[in-house]
């Protein structure tokens, strides 16, 4: 993928994972939690990374590194933290994604698997969206939809979403980069 992209995460980085291996370039990742197993598969990948505990400070370092290399989307994988106004603001408009697992505007925020099974949903599933000042609130990119099965524990639901998050991110990432580049 010509278009470069960078990554904010917190955790794992099994989203990060599935984007690398789909081939998508990323620029560099950066995280908020300096123990993030998400920053030692980008190491292993050879893709630069940045951590810092305080949140102002690694957001004043990533706008320094979206121009120093060029970056056209900002891919929110497992980033648990709410963005700043200033530092959404200063980018621009849908230049910010997010996954979220649930249909969203439901089940916003930490938790949302944890939610939809106490709620006894019958329906969950994946958001993918365009990231604004509040919390999961931004325009609906893509959404796709899973049953919620009576076996069904937060493991094995969570296990089901991720599945589809690993495909879906990566090809809605890579929709968002071709229609970038046709504009």
């Amino acid at each position: 993928m010509c278009y470069n992209i960078a990554v904010l995460l917190s955790g794992n980085g099994s989203n990060l994972k599935a984007i690398i291996d789909k081939g998508i370039k990323v620029s560099f990742v950066a995280s908020n939690n300096p123990k993030a197993l998400g920053l030692k598969i980008a190491k292993n990948e050879n893709i630069p990374i940045y951590s810092c505990n305080n949140i102002s400070d690694l957001e004043e370092e990533v706008l320094k590194l979206i121009i120093k290399y060029d970056v056209k989307l900002l891919v929110l994988a497992g980033y648990m933290k709410l963005l700043s106004k200033y530092f959404v603001k200063s980018l621009p408009l849908k230049f910010i994604v997010n996954i979220h697992p649930s249909l969203l505007p439901k089940y916003k925020g930490m938790n949302a698997i944890k939610q939809a099974l106490e709620d006894c949903a019958q329906y969950t599933g994946v958001t993918i969206h365009y990231v604004d000042e509040g919390m999961d609130s931004g325009s609906i990119i893509k959404q796709e939809i899973i049953k919620i099965n009576e076996i069904d524990t937060l493991e094995t639901l969570k296990h089901r979403l991720q599945l589809i998050e690993h495909r879906l991110y990566s090809d809605t990432i890579k929709s968002i980069l071709i229609r970038n580049l046709q504009n």
